[in-house]
């Protein structure tokens, strides 16, 4: 069940992506073939915009030195991990679903089965005051209750997770034969080569990724809701939907001209901007491949999520992928 309140950017994305020759599929991973590519920026806050939008720390500085990278082969996963793919995840370990899942309804998805054995007074409540569902209620019996809970649990399922601390995000990558994508390894799979600003190219398009003016009641869009957010590699939502763990401490890069107390083994990097449901920025100087975020590995957040790498082709995971 679709409910984003800007009904017309879903369906011009999915008249996109229905219209796409080759797209890859949820839970598919695409080749970043080896070779090296330019990370970071020398880019200087010369207008003082970092204290115009009240930013906690200046603008570019972490991103120095502009530097060439040279990466082997890997993999990376296509779109964000999904609601489902981490249901997967916990009901093969028994780890703790994400807090909001209580929430939203979405823990329900867990034993989906039980649904027709819960009294229909339950259902009721679980329509409303969970799931939020545009009904009425009091006269549903039971089967429509539960078609409608169906839906709307099948539209959660494409849900980027979300509420994942750094840890959760770790253990989900080698439980599933992959890791969290190096820093390095998520800047070249959003930025191609040759340091493109964005995955689509170098200058900011509004509506190609869910941010800033993008709205859906849930904040966060389905992972395939997107194909103009794509990099050439054919990744998508690295510019918007959820901000991502990497596997990076939060350190200066070689060369670099700037220190921070903030530097060490301290904070996780977080890789692209999110919808901004927590109060992250969404602003297009945040949205930009080569931003920095950081974050304590303990904390979960409304608009950060992950996805996972691999060093070997997918088909060697195919048993463990969710």
């Amino acid at each position: 069940m679709v409910r984003p309140v800007k009904a017309v950017a879903f369906i011009v994305a999915s008249l996109l992506l229905n219209a796409s020759i080759v797209h890859a599929a949820i839970g598919d991973m695409v080749l970043v073939p080896a070779g090296k590519f330019i990370m970071g920026s020398d880019k200087g806050d010369v207008e003082k915009m970092g204290l115009e939008y009240g930013n906690v720390k200046p603008l570019y500085l972490d991103e120095h030195p502009l530097h060439t990278v040279e990466l082997p082969d890997f993999y990376i996963d296509a779109y964000e991990v999904t609601y489902q793919q981490y249901a997967e995840y916990v009901k093969a370990t028994g780890a703790t679903p994400p807090i909001q899942w209580v929430e939203n309804g979405y823990l329900l998805s867990l034993r989906q089965a039980d649904m027709d054995h819960l009294p229909v007074e339950v259902l009721r409540k679980l329509a409303t005051k969970a799931f939020h569902l545009d009904l009425d209620t009091r006269g549903m019996d039971k089967a429509p209750l539960v078609v409608a809970i169906n839906e709307r649990l099948a539209y959660m399922d494409r849900l980027p997770v979300n509420y994942v601390a750094w840890s959760d995000a770790d253990h989900y990558c080698r439980w599933a034969g992959k890791h969290l994508p190096s820093e390095a390894e998520w800047e070249k799979s959003a930025r191609g080569p040759n340091g493109r600003e964005f995955p689509w190219g170098d200058v900011w398009q509004a509506g190609m990724s869910d941010s800033e003016d993008e709205q859906w009641d849930d904040g966060i869009a389905p992972v395939d809701a997107y194909p103009s957010d794509k990099s050439e590699y054919g990744v998508y939502d690295l510019t918007g939907n959820v901000s991502e763990w990497v596997a990076d401490w939060y350190q200066a890069y070689p060369g670099s001209d700037y220190t921070s107390d903030d530097f060490g083994e301290k904070l996780k990097v977080v890789k692209g901007a999110g919808w901004g449901g927590n109060g992250h920025y969404t602003l297009h100087l945040f949205e930009r491949a080569a931003y920095r975020g950081a974050f304590p590995q303990e904390g979960s957040y409304a608009d950060v999520g992950f996805r996972c790498a691999a060093d070997q082709p997918p088909a060697a995971h195919a048993s463990l992928t969710p």
